[in-house]
């Protein structure tokens, strides 16, 4: 039960920690304002779009997940003796990608790396939401923005994944659905608080940047713990 408790605990964390990155909530602020911009009077555009979007970026995310722990567990299954070396390297690589967030709350830069995406891609992204001009076009856009998301977003996912190998494809399932839940619930929390009028985008923007050394501390505090649990065989 004790190990069950922990599992749940460490791919909880590091959803959360995929959740509250501050570049996920950049490129959907991005997106809602290119929706309103084509739509400006028509509400029901703004919410159908941003659902769009998130429900893109959820099954993006799931057919991501489901590769990785596929290659996860044919590594593992290649490695028999050395797996505990594998495992090792994740919690390894969660600590040093915790290590960075927390470094960006002492000394921000924007484009931090594996933290924030890269700078050189930021024109790319714009040029590409601002093609949105419909629902249709938010959901296909999503799919296309998944791969700007992955610099910033990928480290997370890709512990939890090789977390999620050990119990196979099959059983991983759930497991995967529940972590991008996790993962999109502070854009589809966004989207509705816009649409039902209790905040704007600008609003939410605004909170963003305002926020955003502490929500990289609080990323890179979940992940470091993470890391340590990995390590000290807490499964």
């Amino acid at each position: 039960m004790a190990s069950e408790i922990f599992g749940i605990g460490k791919i909880t964390a590091l959803a959360l920690v995929d959740a509250i990155n501050p570049c996920a909530i950049a490129v959907l602020v991005l997106i809602l304002i290119a929706i309103m911009t084509a739509n400006p009077e028509k509400k029901k555009k703004v919410l159908f779009g941003g659902l769009a979007f998130v429900s893109a970026i959820f099954i993006g995310y799931l057919f991501y997940g489901t590769v990785m722990i596929q290659l996860f567990s044919t590594l593992t299954e290649a490695t028999k003796s050395n797996s505990i070396y594998i495992y090792n390297t994740l919690a390894i690589l969660a600590m040093i990608i915790g290590a960075l967030q927390i470094k960006d709350y002492f000394n921000y830069s924007p484009g931090g790396l594996a933290t924030e995406m890269p700078l050189w891609m930021r024109p790319y992204l714009k040029i590409l939401t601002k093609s949105i001009t419909s629902t249709w076009g938010a959901f296909i856009i999503g799919f296309l923005v998944t791969i700007f998301l992955l610099p910033c977003t990928i480290g997370p996912y890709v512990i939890a994944s090789g977390i999620m190998s050990e119990i196979g494809i099959l059983k991983a399932i759930p497991w995967l659905l529940y972590y991008n839940f996790i993962f999109i619930l502070p854009m589809l929390i966004i989207v509705l608080l816009i649409y039902f009028g209790f905040s704007k985008v600008e609003e939410i923007s605004g909170w963003k940047e305002k926020n955003i050394k502490k929500l990289h501390l609080i990323a890179g505090i979940l992940m470091f713990l993470v890391g340590i649990s990995i390590l000290l065989g807490w499964i």
